[in-house]
C-alpha cells in the first residue's frame, strides 16, 4: 500500500527524499481564509511564443564573435544548427511533461512527481541560479549598452551612472537595479499585461535581427562574401571546433523552461504549450543560422570583435550609421531576457511553497491580478539588490548549471513516466488542511481501507496475480535500466572530458561506461512501456518521440556540458546546493504536505481522491 514510505516517520528518513506527489495535488486543496490558490488561465499559443521569444538574440549579440574566432570560423551556422537540434531534444521532453502536468513549477514540479522530493528540491533550488542570479547579470549587462545612447558610461545621468563606494571598492549599478524594479512592477499587473509587453519587446528584437540579416546579407552580396574567401577553408578548427562551438551557443536557445513555469496559466495547455515551444524554437534556429551566415560572410571571422561582433562587422563594412539600431536590438534582447527570468522565478517558489517546502507566504495569489504579487516583489527586490551591489559576472557562469540540471532531470522524468510511472497516489493525512474535519478523516480512512482490500482481493484470480508478478518484474528491470543509463552517461561524459587522465584508464572507463549505457539502452528499447502511463496526468497532449533514445541522448548532451563547466564554478555551485540542502533539512522536510501521507495504487485513484472534500 505504501510505495514511497508514507508512514508517520517517513519525513525523518530516507523515504522523505523519494516520496512523490500527485500530478494535480495543487487542485485538491480548498481555498482557506479567502486566499486564491489558482492562477488566471489567460495565455494562448501566441503569448507563449512571445515568452519563449524573450531569449531570442540575448546571447547571439555577444557569442557569435567569440565562437567564430575561437571555435568554428566560417562554419558558425553549423554549430547553431547542432545546438538547435540539441535544444529540440530537451524541448520535446519539456513539451510532453508540460502538457501532462500543466501546473506551475516547471522542472521542479515534474521532478517531484517522477523522481521524488529530494531531487525536486535540488532542481528547484538550482533554478534560482538560472532566474534570479541570471536576471541580475542580465540587468548589469544592459547598463553599458544603454550608455552608448548617451555617448559612454561617463555621460549617463548621475542617478543612473555606476558609482564606487569609497573605502569599500564596491561598484554599484543603480541603472540595473532600477530596470529590475520596473520589470517587477510590470509583472505584478497580471500575466496577460506582462505577456503583451513581452510580445512588443520580442517583436522589436526580431525586427532588429531581420534588419541585420537583410541589410548585412545585401552588403555581403555586393562585396562578394569576402568572409568565406579564406585559405583556411570552411572548417579551420575541424569537427572538434564545431562541437565546442555548439556547446557554447546552446545557451542561446534556452527559454522554453520559462514557458513551462507558466503552464498553469495557459488556456489549453495540451495544445498550446507544445505549439508555443515548437514555433518559438524553430524561429530562433532560423534567425540564428541566417544571422551567423551573414556576419561571418561580411568580414573574415578573425577580425570580429569578441565583445561587439555585429557592430564591428557592420562598422568594418562601412555601415557605422547602423550602430544605434544594433544597440537598440541588444537592449531589447537583454530586457526581454530579464522579463523572462523574473517571470519564472516567483512561480517556482510558489510551487515549492504550495508543497510546504517553503513558507506559505510565497504561495499567496493576489485576488485581483491573480499572480503571486508578494512573491514577485520579494524576488524583484532580491535580484535588484544583487544587481546594485554585486558584480555578478563571476556568478553568471553558475546560471548554466541550474539550467542543465533542470534539463537533465526532465529527460530522466520522461523515462520514468514511460517505464516506471508513479504507482502510488498520495492521500493527505488528517493533519493537512483539506482533511481537517472529522467527517473527511473518516472518509479518507474508509476509502484507504477499501482501496487496499480491493487491490489485495483473492477474487482477482491466479491469472491476475501472474500478470502482476510479470509487470512487477518488468518495472524492476526498467528501473534498474534507467539507473544504469545515468551511471553510464556520467562515466562516459567524465572520461571523455578528463583530458589529464592517462590514456589507458581513460579509454577503459570510456569502454566500460559505453557498454553499460548501450546495454541498458537496448534493454529499455526491448521491453514494453508501462500501461500505467496512460493513467498519468492529462491525456491528449504531446508525446515525446523516439523514447527511450531521444531522452537518453538529451541526458548525455546535458551531462557532458555540465561536466565541462569550470572547477571554480562547480565549487560555488556545490556551496549553493549545500545551503539549499540545509534549508530543506531544517524546514522543508518537516513542513512538506506529504508528511504522514498514505499511498494507494493508481488503479484506485478515482474512487479515493474523488471523495476528498
Amino acid at each position: 500500500m505504501n510505495e514511497n514510505g508514507g508512514s508517520s516517520k517517513c519525513s525523518w528518513g530516507f523515504n522523505s527524499l523519494v516520496r512523490r506527489k500527485q500530478v494535480d495535488s495543487v487542485h485538491l486543496k480548498n481555498d482557506h481564509g479567502g486566499h486564491h490558490h489558482q492562477l488566471a488561465k489567460k495565455l494562448t499559443a501566441f503569448d507563449l511564443v512571445a515568452i519563449v521569444g524573450t531569449t531570442i538574440g540575448a546571447g547571439v549579440y555577444i557569442l557569435v564573435g567569440t565562437v567564430a574566432r575561437e571555435h568554428t570560423g566560417p562554419a558558425l551556422a553549423v554549430s547553431f544548427f547542432i545546438a538547435g537540434v540539441a535544444a529540440a531534444l530537451s524541448a520535446c521532453c519539456y513539451a510532453e511533461l508540460a502538457s501532462r502536468c500543466p501546473s506551475a513549477g516547471s522542472a521542479y514540479h515534474y521532478a517531484y512527481i517522477c523522481l521524488g522530493e529530494g531531487i525536486a528540491w535540488l532542481v528547484g533550488w538550482a533554478l534560482v541560479l538560472d532566474y534570479t542570479i541570471g536576471g541580475s547579470a542580465i540587468a548589469r549587462g544592459i547598463s553599458p549598452n544603454l550608455a552608448s545612447f548617451f555617448g559612454g558610461l561617463d555621460k549617463l545621468p548621475v542617478f543612473l551612472a555606476r558609482q564606487t563606494i569609497p573605502g569599500l571598492g564596491i561598484v554599484v549599478d543603480p541603472c540595473a537595479a532600477l530596470l529590475i524594479m520596473i520589470v517587477t512592477i510590470l509583472l505584478c499587473f497580471g500575466i496577460k499585461e506582462s505577456s503583451l509587453v513581452q510580445a512588443v519587446v520580442t517583436s522589436v528584437n526580431v525586427c532588429t535581427l531581420v534588419f541585420i540579416i537583410v541589410v548585412g546579407g545585401y552588403t555581403a552580396f555586393k562585396t562578394g562574401w569576402i568572409g568565406y574567401d579564406l585559405s583556411s577553408g570552411f572548417f579551420p578548427f575541424g569537427l572538434n571546433g564545431i562541437l565546442a562551438g555548439a556547446a557554447v551557443v546552446f545557451f542561446s536557445y534556452i527559454g522554453f523552461d520559462t514557458v513551462t513555469s507558466t503552464a498553469e496559466e495557459v488556456k489549453n495547455p495540451q495544445r498550446d504549450l507544445p505549439l508555443g515551444i515548437g514555433i518559438a524554437l524553430l524561429i530562433c534556429c532560423i534567425l540564428y543560422m541566417l544571422l551567423s551566415v551573414v556576419i561571418v560572410g561580411l568580414v573574415p571571422y578573425y577580425t570580429l570583435d569578441p565583445d561587439t561582433p555585429i557592430s564591428s562587422a557592420f562598422g568594418d563594412s562601412g555601415m557605422q550609421w547602423a550602430a544605434y539600431i544594433l544597440t537598440t536590438g541588444a537592449i531589447t534582447a537583454l530586457c526581454a531576457s530579464l522579463l523572462g527570468s523574473l517571470l519564472a522565478q516567483p512561480r517556482i517558489f510558489m510551487a515549492m511553497a504550495r508543497d510546504g517546502l517553503l513558507p506559505a507566504f510565497f504561495a499567496e495569489i493576489d485576488p485581483r491580478t491573480q499572480v503571486p504579487v508578494k512573491n514577485t516583489i520579494v524576488i524583484g527586490v532580491l535580484a535588484a539588490s544583487l544587481a546594485f551591489f554585486m558584480d555578478v559576472s563571476q556568478l553568471s557562469e553558475m546560471v548554466s548549471v541550474g539550467t542543465l540540471m533542470a534539463f537533465t532531470a526532465v529527460a530522466v522524468c520522461v523515462l520514468v513516466l514511460r517505464y516506471v510511472p508513479p504507482y502510488g497516489v498520495p492521500l493527505p493525512s488528517s493533519s493537512q488542511p483539506w482533511t481537517d474535519t472529522d467527517e473527511s478523516r473518516l472518509q479518507t480512512e474508509r476509502f484507504l481501507v477499501d482501496a487496499t482490500e480491493s487491490s489485495d482481493s483473492p477474487l482477482l484470480g491466479v491469472e491476475t496475480a501472474r500478470d502482476e508478478k510479470y509487470f512487477g518484474r518488468r518495472r524492476k528491470i526498467a528501473a534498474w535500466s534507467i539507473v544504469l543509463v545515468c551511471i553510464g552517461v556520467l562515466g562516459l561524459s567524465s572520461a571523455a572530458s578528463t583530458e589529464r587522465l592517462p590514456s589507458f584508464p581513460r579509454f577503459t572507463m570510456c569502454g566500460v561506461s559505453a557498454a553499460i549505457l548501450l546495454g541498458s539502452l537496448i534493454t529499455l528499447g526491448c521491453i514494453d512501456e508501462d500501461d500505467e502511463r496512460h493513467n498519468f496526468g492529462h491525456q491528449g497532449g504531446f508525446l515525446c518521440p523516439f523514447v527511450p533514445y531521444l531522452p537518453v541522448l538529451c541526458i548525455l548532451i546535458n551531462t557532458y556540458l555540465i561536466i565541462n563547466i569550470g572547477v571554480g564554478t562547480w565549487i560555488r555551485v556545490l556551496i549553493w546546493l549545500l545551503v539549499g540542502s540545509m534549508i530543506y533539512l531544517f524546514y522543508g522536510r518537516s513542513h512538506s504536505l506529504l508528511n504522514n501521507a498514505g499511498y494507494v495504487p493508481t488503479t484506485c485513484k478515482g474512487k479515493t481522491t474523488d471523495h476528498l472534500p
